[in-house]
């Protein structure tokens, strides 16, 4: 039978050095928020690019009733007949419904980790460094809101948020115009739409500042170049769209 020094035992057990840390499990936080972020940079970017066309396509309404049924009539025949009718413009809306969710997903992720990540003892921020820190979230749901709104009255005619008598199309005749300057003559609806530019004028502006860093590109010239286009659309945006529901409201359009 072998015996074990009881000296030999007490020197085992001596810690030499400081302690060790013990080991901590990292907790898996999915998605990283700098694939997130990214994300959000060019589904914002999507979305920015449909918003410059349809800004183009909404001022057609100037040159009258027939140049915006027409625009609405071809944006459903675009390559016809290579592609059947309306399938393109389906695709589109495919295209920016997913780029939506994937936006408004990340941005709430990203949010909740900042929240989460700063804990209770949050540095109060005042002046305009309060302002942008809630500018993108506040305006990004009021978005959200507009974009179910406009397609209940301007795409789906859904009452009571569309006006009474919207006209389908049908049999290759669309009736976009009338359907916009009814909705524009009720004073709630275009006021609550210029309100709405106004926010997604903030918005783009703010975003295109943002893109470059989220896209990892941390040059001046970048972000400059970024935030000069952001600026000239933004400000594209509010006076062209906010234009139209204020001209009806004068009634020069009609």
């Amino acid at each position: 039978m072998t015996t074990t020094n009881p000296h030999e035992a007490t020197q085992a057990r001596i810690q030499v050095g400081p302690p060790g840390r013990p080991q901590r499990q990292r907790r898996r936080r999915g998605v990283p928020s700098w694939a997130l972020k990214s994300a959000m940079a060019i589904t914002g970017a999507i979305w920015a690019a449909f918003v410059a066309i349809h800004l183009f396509g909404n001022l057609k309404v100037f040159q009258g009733a027939a140049a915006f049924n027409g625009y609405a009539a071809w944006l459903r025949e675009v390559f016809y007949p290579f592609f059947p009718k309306e399938m393109v413009l389906w695709a589109l809306r495919v295209v920016l419904v997913i780029a939506l969710v994937i936006h408004v997903a990340a941005a709430a992720i990203v949010w909740s980790r900042g929240r989460r990540a700063r804990g209770g003892h949050r540095v109060k921020l005042k002046g305009m460094k309060s302002w942008s820190a809630w500018l993108m979230p506040l305006t990004g749901v009021a978005l959200l809101v507009f974009v179910v709104v406009h397609v209940l009255d301007l795409t789906l005619g859904v009452a009571p948020v569309a006006p009474e008598g919207f006209a389908h199309p049908e049999h290759g005749a669309t009736h976009a115009y009338g359907n916009l300057i009814a909705s524009f003559q009720r004073p709630w609806s275009a006021w609550f739409y210029v309100l709405v530019m106004v926010l997604l004028s903030l918005h783009i502006a703010k975003g295109f500042a943002t893109m470059a860093a989220d896209l990892g590109a941390m040059g001046r010239r970048w972000r400059a170049t970024l935030s000069a286009i952001g600026g000239l659309l933004a400000v594209a945006v509010l006076l062209g769209n906010a234009a139209i529901p204020l001209a009806v409201q004068m009634g020069w359009l009609s």
